[in-house]
């Protein structure tokens, strides 16, 4: 298939890339490569795909409603993956217009693109913020989602209500990914793993906070990337059960689904912290702190819908993810 990737560049992205590529499909990988982290990462990424055969490289601005209207004229891709946009928790208290421009600008521009040009599937990156103010776990697709807790977790929500209605009024399947805790090689360098690997290795302290007691459904990437893919393939249907009266969240009578990839398994962020001391062999000094605001105490994802509906749960262990992010960071960075 000819598949049209948004935020190629990035650590989901870019796996997911090579993936499909991996299988016989042809990539178009949209990236704008903006300076929110180290660009030259963001490049390193890139220079792995660019020299495969099947994936063009295209540098635009999903937020760039003409050159998004001319991608889908040119290249007129078969399914979208949309995973660019602008991502953090925390960085959404200091520029929160960068949320509104990359995740609902962009997110429409590619809803238009989808719409007018007979894409089969849109999959796309929602988030496990999303269940902000929620208590009961494991958090379920099937849960009320009404009570963000930051502009990040609103943008993604508001992803969410967006898919749903074009799903409805122009009959395009649209599936939702609410990612948990995404870690493991190439990844973010703004995340706790990558901040925590650097600097403890560097034998600089790191900032814990809400004192090492924040739990986190941590994800890695190569089930998420097997997630996308088999969501990818498993084009969202009509539920036929839906009803108004009591109506799920997670389906819809449109053509229209969202699912958790997580993996099942909260790990206290003190353990995670331990489990990176011992593959990286120091202690960390620690700085521990009070929880931040938009931050949420635990996650812990409900896969049930994904193992019924695609015959998948994420398994790598936290252990082994860790091992190998630590073993990539320091052949990358020659620590």
């Amino acid at each position: 298939m000819k598949i049209l990737v948004t935020g190629t560049a990035g650590f989901i992205g870019s796996h997911l890339a090579h993936r499909l590529l991996d299988r016989g499909d042809e990539v178009i990988g949209v990236d704008n490569v903006n300076d929110y982290y180290d660009v030259s990462l963001k490049e390193a990424r890139l220079a792995r795909l660019t020299c495969r055969s099947g994936f063009t490289e295209v540098r635009q601005d999903v937020a760039d409603r003409s050159a998004m209207e001319a991608l889908f004229v040119e290249h007129k891709p078969e399914r979208v993956v949309h995973l660019a946009a602008q991502a953090g928790v925390r960085y959404s208290l200091e520029n929160p217009h960068a949320y509104i421009d990359a995740n609902l600008v962009g997110f429409m521009n590619i809803l238009e693109g989808c719409r007018h040009h007979d894409v089969k599937h849109l999959v796309y990156a929602s988030s496990s913020s999303v269940y902000g103010a929620n208590e009961a776990m494991p958090f379920s697709v099937h849960d009320n989602v009404d009570h963000p807790l930051s502009l990040y977790a609103a943008s993604k929500k508001a992803n969410e209500l967006m898919a749903h209605t074009y799903s409805h009024l122009y009959n395009l399947p649209t599936t939702g990914l609410r990612f948990f805790t995404v870690y493991g090689p190439w990844g973010r360098p703004d995340m706790a793993l990558f901040i925590f690997t650097k600097k403890i290795l560097a034998g600089e302290p790191i900032d814990v906070f809400n004192h090492g007691h924040h739990k986190r459904d941590f994800t890695y990437i190569d089930d998420i990337v097997e997630g996308v893919i088999r969501t990818l393939d498993h084009v969202a249907e009509p539920n036929a059960e839906w009803s108004g009266e009591t109506p799920d969240p997670g389906t819809s009578k449109a053509p229209y689904r969202l699912y958790n990839i997580g993996s099942n398994n909260p790990v206290e962020l003190s353990r995670f912290i331990e489990i990176i001391e011992e593959r990286v062999g120091k202690r960390a000094e620690k700085n521990l702190l009070p929880m931040q605001p938009g931050d949420v105490p635990a996650t812990y994802a409900n896969v049930d819908d994904l193992i019924s509906d695609v015959g998948y749960k994420p398994d790598t262990s936290v252990e082994e993810g860790i091992a190998k992010f630590v073993d990539w960071y320091r052949d990358f960075y020659q620590v």
